[in-house]
């Protein structure tokens, strides 16, 4: 994953305040009934942030007359048309996804829940191939890495970002969080500036490691530290910087508790998910999920990540890791979520910075691109169907910003983020001060949920 410090100095990632009383006093089977028959207003959204960029050309590859042209740009990247898993949409099949993807396909497939929107990217405006090389209106530092991870996660295409646009997001949902103890947002991935809004502090976890200050236990002496670490927090030093970072830590330890006692209290998930890191923390948010009642929060936003997707040299091979873990994970996440009762109110989305460019670089890998193709699974996915416009598999051709295969966007990254929005609570009204640049374009909602 891709560190850039000088970012990070700008981002406060800490805890926001929040107000209310913890429900306790359920059994471990009351909590998770309690929470099957509270969802009604509960809504989740679960991002999977594929740091690198996603070579999503072989994610989704055309298996109709459209094929003959990616087999001869792709070369030595090409997948065998034989060993793509058809998507099948209206009784026809003119898609398929990579071959290590079979749960990705069974869920667009028979359960109906997955979709696929196609093309999507950074835009400021609708953009041509004329107006790309006119240099017309173009988000900044296109192809960077860390710069457009930046734009991913805030929608602000130029310069340094401070908040993120799902931060944004909890903000204008926050009556829905009224009666919570807990930040709306938690990460399970570092501190990104995805996660914070004007007022809105998320809460960073570790998956599998508990929550809140480590070193203490239930002995006297233990409790002491503890209680003494907790006044030293509180000790006003006269110096208003201290006083502000102390604060920040103070809520970070009020709120590990709340989600440590909360934690305490929901019986084991009897889902098995895979045992690599993006399933480690998919089943965190899991677990977190079914605490929802406890915690008393309406709306949640959770970040997780997977890395490696920067794949300039032998890409085959590193895609078939990188896409098991992606289809596996997701497919474990959803059956957890059916498992709780919420697979309606949860919906998991993934971002990548770019896709990769159509031709290979050299040693069997590709470059740093544009436009790529995201996925959305849940309950109230309007799935079986691909969104969006499929890019013109020629090089040079009328979706090529150059020569290589880098397809300018056909559908805004606001665009997408805005349908997701929508999806949670924020109004029409409110949707262009998190995403400004959704005026330019025809429709602020893609259709891909219910």
């Amino acid at each position: 994953m891709t560190r850039h410090t000088r970012r990070d100095l700008l981002r406060l990632a800490c805890c926001s305040t929040a107000g209310a009383s913890l429900m306790s006093g359920l059994s471990k089977l009351g909590l998770v009934s309690a929470l099957a028959q509270g969802t009604t207003d509960y809504k989740a959204l679960v991002c999977i942030f594929m740091f690198g960029g996603n070579d999503s050309n072989n994610m989704l590859v055309p298996t109709d007359s459209r094929y003959t042209q990616y087999f001869e740009a792709r070369s030595v990247l090409a997948l065998p048309q034989s060993q793509l898993l058809p998507l099948q949409m209206n009784g026809q099949s003119i898609y398929g996804l990579h071959p290590n993807m079979p749960e990705i396909q069974a869920y667009f497939n028979s359960q109906k829940s997955l979709a696929v929107v196609a093309n999507v990217g950074t835009l400021v405006q609708p953009t041509t191939q004329a107006t790309y090389r006119a240099y017309k209106n173009l988000p900044e530092n296109l192809f960077s890495h860390s710069d457009q991870q930046d734009q991913w996660q805030s929608a602000q295409l130029a310069g340094t970002p401070v908040s993120g646009w799902a931060g944004k997001v909890a903000d204008n949902v926050q009556t829905f969080n009224a009666a919570a103890q807990f930040p709306p947002i938690l990460s399970i991935s570092g501190n990104p500036v995805f996660c914070t809004g004007s007022s809105t502090r998320p809460f960073s976890m570790y998956p599998g490691q508990p929550p809140g200050l480590q070193g203490f236990d239930t002995t006297a002496a233990s409790q002491a530290r503890y209680a003494a670490t907790q006044q030293l927090l509180t000790f006003d030093s006269g110096l208003s910087m201290v006083q502000a970072a102390n604060a920040v830590t103070g809520h970070a330890v009020k709120f590990a508790q709340v989600l440590s006692d909360a934690l305490k209290n929901i019986p084991p998930l009897q889902t098995k998910f895979p045992a690599n890191y993006l399933g480690q923390q998919l089943q965190q948010v899991a677990q977190v999920i079914a605490a929802q009642s406890a915690l008393g929060v309406k709306r949640q936003i959770f970040f997780c990540a997977s890395g490696g997707f920067d794949t300039h040299a032998d890409q085959l091979p590193q895609q078939v890791q990188l896409l098991s873990t992606v289809s596996q994970s997701m497919s474990a996440f959803y059956q957890a979520t059916q498992e709780l009762g919420v697979a309606n109110q949860v919906t998991t989305f993934s971002l990548s910075e770019f896709s990769r460019t159509l031709e290979p670089g050299s040693n069997g890998g590709s470059d740093h691109a544009w436009g790529g193709h995201q996925l959305i699974l849940g309950g109230a996915v309007k799935g079986n169907a691909i969104y969006g416009t499929y890019p013109t598999l020629a090089l040079g051709g009328p979706d090529d910003a150059d020569q290589n295969g880098r397809w300018i966007p056909t559908t805004a990254l606001d665009q997408y983020a805005a349908t997701l929005a929508t999806w949670f609570g924020v109004s029409a009204a409110n949707l262009p001060s998190i995403f400004p640049n959704l005026a330019n374009f025809p429709t602020s909602n893609l259709g891909f949920m219910g």
